[in-house]
């Protein structure tokens, strides 16, 4: 199985004003290209190399398969929680769950933006379905990912500083005030609609 990296669903500027082109292009073809590659290297010639990104992710133990792969997929997945074509709200059935577990929408955003401003150093914001069918908020440090945890992402922000520097410089909560504008909700909803979730909404 050949490592392929994704496109960008989007042109890289077709977040502005809230990311720029010039932070897309870094982030893009920079930071993630840049892990899918050493991940590409690092895995020919092992059993990883059979592997797609998700049973990497989930298997290796070694810190150069698992930190480039995670950050690979982690990013992948981040891309595309973010269009030029926003959702003012989650509907549906996921919106609600959200007000299930959360009380109502604008309170979920509002704990989901502090907690990624509280995440001490780099790292991930995730909402995701645990393995109650519940919705919840987590961190992650550096690579890590809820992946690993048995729990299913549905949403995630990075909090790494080349996310936002150039735009923010280290006004991550200013950085976190535009990504909430941009979040694909359908992206969000499909994924919490593809699970088996056995709560009622």
């Amino acid at each position: 199985m050949q490592l392929t990296a994704i496109e960008l669903p989007y042109a890289d500027d077709a977040l502005a004003p809230c990311l720029s082109g010039e932070t897309l292009q870094y982030h893009y073809g920079k930071h993630y290209l840049g892990y899918v590659h050493k991940l590409a290297e690092a895995i020919a010639g092992t059993p990883y190399e059979d592997m797609n990104l998700t049973e990497i992710v989930c298997s290796a133990t070694d810190e150069p398969f698992f930190n480039n792969a995670a950050q690979a997929w982690n990013h992948e997945f981040y891309f595309h929680c973010m269009t030029p074509e926003p959702k003012a709200s989650a509907d549906g059935t996921l919106a609600a769950a959200i007000a299930r577990d959360f009380g109502s929408f604008e309170t979920m955003c509002a704990e989901f933006r502090n907690r990624a401003a509280a995440q001490f150093g780099s790292g991930w914001t995730w909402l995701v379905l645990n393995d109650t069918s519940g919705l919840e908020i987590m961190t992650t440090d550096n690579a890590q990912t809820p992946l690993t945890s048995g729990l299913t992402p549905l949403l995630t922000c990075d909090v790494w500083e080349h996310a936002y520097y150039i735009d923010y410089r280290n006004d991550r909560g200013a950085y976190l005030g535009e990504f909430m504008k941009i979040i694909d909700w359908d992206f969000v909803a499909a994924n919490y609609s593809a699970i088996g979730h056995s709560r009622a909404a």
